[in-house]
């Protein structure tokens, strides 16, 4: 019989608007499911408390939690200091995954995991016209302070860091098997940023896409057409599901904080 697994994928989940009995009623309603693994596609929480509600759900749900970090998991925090908790917490860890370290994961002989928290790049649509102040400008350290210009050099870097990572990863990934996942937390493309079923206006798109991703997956996806590649994002709370591709299908799950839930489980040969 060919190996399956059941992934139950969940985005935006938001632990840090729950009460503790929340969080607790959310971890059992993935473990109903009876999943072989999760996966999570960013904003857990927040920074002061990521750590404690990812040993909650390593606890309660004991199987693997592969995972990518969102944008709010580093709110009231930064970067730097996130990604070294993350880090130390995943290495004494034995079911937390953080897929920034993870490189190529097997899932089943035929399907491979990859994944890195990515960030909206500034690069779609029209940045420098855009009249909006986002939260994360304030509240996260490496942003703040900082005039368009330089924040919008920031963000392209960090952008080009989940690129660069996808550069590395995903060929090896399509080499040793026929199909990939892949998480991410910002939509790669503009196409699958909607606001009520359409693509959302261009002063938004800077705010919600990573163009620098979106570009590799282009190109490594079009090489090999042998290769299909499924991508799983969050950020926008908004559900999309499009074909970039032919073998590249990118779907976005919908979330309402306060409210985290179980976007579906996905059965992957």
């Amino acid at each position: 019989m060919r190996a399956m697994k059941r992934l139950a994928w969940a985005t935006d989940i938001h632990l840090n608007f729950l009460r503790a009995e929340g969080v607790d009623a959310f971890c059992d309603a993935l473990a109903r499911e009876a999943p072989d693994a999760i996966v999570l596609t960013g904003d857990l929480a927040e920074a002061p408390d990521l750590v404690a509600h990812l040993e909650t759900m390593e606890r309660r749900l004991a199987r693997p939690i592969y995972f990518v970090l969102g944008n709010h998991d580093f709110y009231r925090g930064s970067i730097r200091g996130v990604r070294e908790r993350v880090a130390a917490l995943c290495e004494g860890s034995r079911h937390l995954r953080w897929m920034n370290r993870e490189g190529v994961v097997e899932l089943t002989p035929e399907t491979g995991l990859v994944g890195h928290d990515g960030w909206a790049d500034g690069r779609n649509g029209d940045y420098f016209g855009s009249p909006l102040l986002f939260t994360d400008w304030v509240v996260i350290e490496e942003l703040g302070g900082l005039d368009r210009d330089a924040r919008l050099a920031k963000l392209g870097a960090l952008g080009d860091e989940a690129a660069a990572h996808f550069e590395r990863v995903l060929p090896g990934a399509c080499a040793c098997f026929r199909r990939v996942v892949l998480l991410t937390h910002v939509p790669p493309f503009a196409e699958a940023c909607l606001y009520k079923g359409r693509i959302t206006a261009d002063t938004w798109l800077p705010h919600l896409s990573c163009r620098a991703v979106g570009e590799v997956l282009l190109r490594v996806m079009a090489e090999r057409p042998e290769r299909q590649l499924m991508v799983l994002a969050g950020h926008t709370h908004q559900p999309a599901d499009v074909d970039v591709l032919p073998n590249l299908r990118v779907r976005v799950g919908a979330a309402e904080y306060g409210a985290p839930r179980l976007g579906e489980v996905i059965v992957v040969p």
